[in-house]
């Protein structure tokens, strides 16, 4: 499995902003030498979150689909602050449904010093994360596993999200169009994330602010449908307004501006 470093992250977040990037350049931004550079830059590109080019690093080639492993890097500080908000939102013995998705799977790996947990999750990354978990009880679907996306989806796990009832329903999306819509890359997405939603007590979305404006091709919910929805930064004042209006809650988690 690769793990990715910091370092590897910020090299990834600053091609993704920025284009490619120069080994020299990268070196002297990380005060390290160019070989140590090489070496992320050959671990990421085999990851497949970037491509090797002469001299340097830039964006692999855009395909359809984004896979876990490049995802994992984007906006890495950003989802590992959003755990670490999210982690002080809950008990010890909570049941919890986790959903795909990168951020709900480092959610699950910041919550080591709670004992006794429920994990209910079609997430593979999640369920491996939660196996180390102290008193913990892992449950995941049968249904062939979607290798890119380190997940299960299918009528088998609609039906296994639809046999729970769960203290915490906690999921990603693929983005939020300006009205604040939900979107997602396939109706299988959208029907277990719903499913997760109305089978909980409380509902946690757990979003980076990349995912506003993001470009995804189905609907299905809104963001003021969850209970908390917690983001990095504020989300934009219309967004805020409805999941207001609904009598909902925004958790910033911002560095140093939370738990």
């Amino acid at each position: 499995m690769y793990v990715t470093t910091e370092r590897q992250a910020e090299i990834a977040e600053r091609v993704r902003q920025s284009g490619f990037q120069s080994v020299t350049d990268l070196a002297q931004h990380f005060g390290v030498t160019t070989q140590t550079i090489r070496r992320d830059i050959n671990e990421l590109s085999e990851a497949g979150a970037l491509r090797r080019r002469h001299g340097g690093v830039e964006l692999p080639i855009p395909t359809d689909n984004i896979g876990f492993e490049e995802r994992q890097t984007l906006n890495f500080a950003a989802k590992q602050q959003i755990a670490r908000v999210v982690k002080s939102h809950i008990s010890h013995g909570a049941s919890i449904a986790i959903s795909i998705g990168t951020t709900p799977a480092l959610t699950v790996h910041q919550l080591s010093d709670l004992r006794g947990l429920t994990i209910v999750t079609n997430n593979l990354m999640a369920a491996l994360n939660a196996c180390s978990l102290p008193a913990v009880e892992v449950h995941v679907p049968g249904g062939a596993v979607r290798p890119e996306a380190r997940d299960i989806l299918g009528p088998e796990v609609e039906a296994f999200f639809e046999s729970f009832k769960v203290d915490i329903g906690l999921y990603g999306v693929g983005g939020v169009d300006d009205q604040g819509e939900l979107l997602d890359f396939s109706r299988d997405e959208v029907q277990v994330r719903e499913i997760i939603r109305r089978n909980c007590r409380r509902s946690f979305l757990v979003l980076d602010a990349s995912k506003f404006g993001r470009a995804a091709h189905v609907r299905g919910g809104w963001i003021s449908d969850a209970d908390v929805v917690f983001c990095d930064r504020d989300p934009p004042a219309q967004i805020r307004q409805a999941i207001e209006a609904a009598g909902h809650e925004v958790v910033l988690c911002s560095e140093g501006g939370a738990p």
